[in-house]
């Protein structure tokens, strides 16, 4: 693409992320922030019902109900899924309501600091991601990369232009002005980039990128029956984005007894006792750091 006419800033996806969702009533109140002379900003409140009672999601998570099949789909009719279909309609419509460029604002109870969460592999994603974190030391770039774009459940599958911000630790339900003036600073420089990008002057970056690319999830130890029998080890516990080797404490039973990390090689540990992935089994999510030219 060699012109982004449309970028889209969602929030609340998750209503019990605040960050994201405060920050799109902000930009609502004063637009001249996200104001830029050659693309039109638009901002979206996710799911409203959800935010409107600090919950996670009203039926479904609504960032895993935007598969292609679900889409079309004409009997999902929860509402979160229909939420999907109509943010669908607003942001991935052909004609002028297309977004060129979608930024999805997130926060997590993990250690995540600020989470870049690149959900493809495409230049200018890449481009964007190396320059964000050459201004920002704090900034770690997370690819979670799909086959195909029919296999991404998440609201930036409307869009192959742009991914999620994810920031923490933050508790579910609530502000803190270091981490909101964090993210909010990082989306000016996310569109004072594009703005960049438009009048052919990209800015320049190193040449090399660090990601931490996803690997697989673990579970927490579970009985039979299905019930958590030990947490997350102290050793480990807000260790994200630090290398887990193997013979390293991982989890602590409830027996007192610590258990290890069998992998037979070194990983990177992000989304550590994230509270919102107990229901999907998700102890952590295991990653490989790796340097990439682009």
């Amino acid at each position: 693409m060699n012109q982004i006419n449309r970028v889209a800033i969602v929030g609340g996806t998750h209503g019990n992320e605040f960050t994201g969702a405060y920050l799109i009533e902000k930009f609502a109140q004063f637009p001249h922030l996200i104001t830029r002379a050659s693309f039109e900003t638009v901002t979206l409140l996710a799911n409203p019902h959800a935010f409107a009672a600090a919950r996670r999601y009203v039926e479904k998570d609504l960032n895993r109900c935007f598969l292609k099949q679900d889409l079309q789909d004409p009997t999902r009719n929860s509402y979160e899924e229909l939420q999907a279909k109509s943010i669908q309609d607003t942001l991935a419509s052909n004609g002028d309501k297309q977004a060129d460029f979608i930024l999805d604002l997130h926060s997590s109870t993990a250690n995540m600091g600020l989470t870049i969460i690149l959900l493809n592999s495409n230049p200018l994603n890449l481009k964007l991601a190396a320059y964000l974190s050459h201004i920002s030391p704090l900034i770690r770039i997370y690819r979670c990369s799909f086959k195909s774009i029919e296999e991404n459940p998440f609201v930036n599958s409307l869009c192959e232009l742009g991914f999620a911000i994810e920031v923490g630790p933050i508790a579910q339900g609530i502000l803190t002005a270091t981490l909101f003036q964090q993210t909010e600073e990082l989306v000016y420089a996310v569109l004072d980039y594009l703005e960049q990008f438009n009048q052919g002057k990209i800015l320049s970056t190193n040449e090399t990128l660090i990601l931490y690319d996803h690997l697989s999830v673990v579970d927490y130890p579970k009985k039979q029956d299905g019930t958590i029998f030990g947490m997350i080890h102290p050793e480990l516990q807000d260790k994200d984005y630090q290398p887990l080797n193997p013979g390293d404490p991982i989890f602590i039973g409830f027996d007192d007894k610590t258990i290890i990390y069998e992998g037979t090689s070194t990983v990177w540990p992000i989304f550590i006792n994230e509270a919102a992935y107990y229901e999907k089994g998700i102890a952590m999510c295991l990653t490989q750091r790796q340097q990439i030219n682009i």
